[in-house]
């Protein structure tokens, strides 16, 4: 099933239905192509974020976490941005998505956890396009970014 805009860019999930926004304002992110709920995707791009050139518009399925590394050399962690990579159920091409600002945070995390499953084809595949899946080795950098550093006294603050 393919999405259906709804109006200025809105559109309803391909996978759970739900209604998304693409309000800059909610999702703090220019080119909203996933759900913040199920964290499907629609393939949408082709050369590039925003693009919305490719021929395609199949489902694209979250299959793990990456970092995209960051040019500011004053940033804190040495990490880089957390990245949702998805892939396309029809063609099987890769992309990575920016972490919307109204994403579901233990959507993110099941995926991270169930990325550990992998087989090593789609990792070869992701490795041989530079994207890097995350592995457990990794989870408390995707917890320090999706929730904040938690302090001995058990306080939460911004990353």
């Amino acid at each position: 099933m393919r999405p259906r805009l709804a109006s200025f860019g809105d559109f309803r999930c391909a996978h759970c239905h739900a209604l998304v926004s693409s309000a800059h304002l909610l999702s703090g992110v220019n080119n909203r192509n996933h759900c913040p709920y199920c964290l499907w995707s629609c393939h949408l791009d082709l050369f590039a974020a925003g693009d919305r050139l490719s021929a395609c518009k199949a489902p694209m399925k979250p299959i793990g976490l990456t970092m995209k590394k960051s040019r500011n050399k004053y940033q804190r962690e040495r990490g880089g941005e957390l990245m949702l990579v998805h892939e396309c159920v029809e063609c099987r091409t890769l992309s990575i998505n920016r972490i919307a600002a109204d994403d579901d945070s233990e959507t993110v995390m099941a995926v991270f956890t169930e990325s550990f499953a992998l087989g090593q084809q789609v990792r070869s595949r992701c490795q041989g396009q530079g994207i890097a899946i995350l592995d457990a080795d990794q989870a408390e950098a995707v917890r320090a970014q999706l929730y904040g550093h938690i302090l001995e006294r058990g306080l939460l603050i911004g990353v």
